[in-house]
């Protein structure tokens, strides 16, 4: 042992060329091969790792570094292969079984068809009755306050009838319906001989309800194949969104709606339509830059072409004291009438519910150019006073009653629904 370790110590030189050297290794690898139960101690293993490089060589065998796992040398050669591989099934695997005994677990993920719902919902009806019911109290707030405070903890007297007909008129309610409204009040209240506020504030209720009824009308879906629908009305007041919710609205229904976009005047007017008919699935008719009354014309072809159910044409939005932009319209709606000489069947004009009085001159200046044949309420949603339309039913200021199909509360999808009187009513007296 002694000599095995002065042996490695001697330069290159000096072990390469003493047979000695040779002896010396050849007397190691004897005890290895004759007795393989006598195995050397780890230092003695180690020493002969170390020569035996130098003794493959010169025998011809395959160096020792080619195997990369230093075990093989330290392992006598007299002990099989197959025990070398022994560790081999040891491998743990248990653990991909386990993993794959889990994979099932994603399978128990499938709230996947709740996603969905990001398809557009239609316009919500008995199941968010009660919430929209909600919105539209809420939206008409500010006049349901302000005139509903007033039957608490008080007398049924002419201070109550006074300070109703100011709350009225604050509500833009106009001068006409206002006195329509009391006059009918004080004689109720006379004949029944009411001298309770509850009771007479559920009168008034019922009034109201009766004085608006003749502007609940159900929008005549089917009535023509296709129905052409034209809308109008003046910038910001909504028109185009309300456009992408009722096609919403008429696809739940069950028609094939097609949408022209013939405001070719505002700056994005035609991709804020084009994004509509994107989300709900609708074929848009557009032109970049080109005449609104060739659009309408082209709408109307190709929705009886392609059997639609409802064309609605985008109009641009004007004032009403633009009168080359009023004579436009016209002139939209006999080139729709050239296309179709019924069409248009609906001539819609959207107002917003925060204009007050002003909606009244857009109702009658619109109907004058074009011929309304029902409005679109919108943005009746917290600062809106909602008496409008009770002067709109009055026939305030020359306005004839123009039917109301729609009134809206927010920007929300379900928050445009069907106007109805008693609805209205009640959350107008903050009921």
């Amino acid at each position: 042992m002694f000599s095995i370790f002065k042996r490695k110590k001697p330069g290159p030189a000096e072990g390469a060329g003493q047979g000695p050297a040779q002896g010396a290794d050849a007397g190691l690898d004897a005890p290895r091969d004759t007795s393989p139960d006598a195995i050397p101690p780890p230092a003695d293993e180690a020493a002969s790792a170390e020569a035996a490089p130098l003794s493959s060589d010169a025998a011809g065998n395959e160096p020792a570094g080619r195997d990369p796992e230093p075990e093989s040398t330290a392992v006598p050669s007299a002990v099989p292969v197959s025990e070398t591989s022994v560790p081999a099934p040891v491998v743990p695997t248990p653990e991909p079984a386990q993993a794959a005994e889990l994979r099932p677990e994603p399978e128990a993920e499938p709230p996947a068809p709740e996603s969905p719902p990001t398809v557009m919902p239609a316009l919500a009806p008995a199941a968010g009755k009660s919430s929209w019911l909600t919105r539209l109290k809420k939206g008409l707030s500010r006049t349901g306050q302000s005139i509903g405070g007033l039957f608490v903890g008080v007398k049924v007297d002419e201070d109550l009838f006074e300070e109703l007909e100011t709350a009225l008129i604050m509500a833009d309610a106009g001068v006409e319906a206002t006195q329509k409204l009391l006059t009918a009040l004080r004689a109720h209240v006379r004949k029944e001989r009411l001298d309770d506020a509850a009771a007479v504030k559920a009168a008034l209720c019922d009034i109201l309800t009766d004085h608006l009824a003749p502007l609940e009308k159900a929008f005549p879906l089917g009535q023509a194949q296709p129905l052409v629908v034209m809308i109008a009305g003046v910038n910001g007041a909504g028109k185009t969104t309300s456009i992408g919710k009722l096609a919403n609205h008429f696809q739940a229904r069950g028609a094939k709606v097609l949408l022209a976009a013939g405001d070719t005047f505002r700056a994005a007017a035609r991709e804020q339509l084009m994004e509509w008919g994107a989300r709900n699935n609708v074929t848009v008719i557009a032109q970049d830059g080109g005449d609104p009354a060739a659009v309408a014309f082209d709408a109307v072809n190709a929705g009886r072409a392609r059997d639609a159910g409802v064309v609605m044409i985008d109009t641009a939005g004007r004032l009403p004291t633009q009168l080359h932009l009023m004579e436009e319209l016209r002139k939209i709606k006999r080139v729709i009438g050239k296309a179709d000489g019924a069409a248009p069947h609906e001539v819609l004009l959207v107002i917003d519910g925060n204009t007050g009085q002003n909606a009244i001159a857009q109702i009658r200046a619109f109907d004058a150019a074009i011929t309304l044949t029902g409005l679109v309420v919108t943005k009746l949603d917290g600062t809106a006073k909602g008496g409008t339309l009770a002067a709109v039913a009055a026939g305030s200021q020359g306005v004839r009653p123009v039917p109301v199909y729609w009134i809206g509360v927010g920007e929300g999808l379900n928050d445009l629904q069907p106007f109805v009187a008693r609805e209205f009513a009640s959350a107008l007296l903050g009921d």
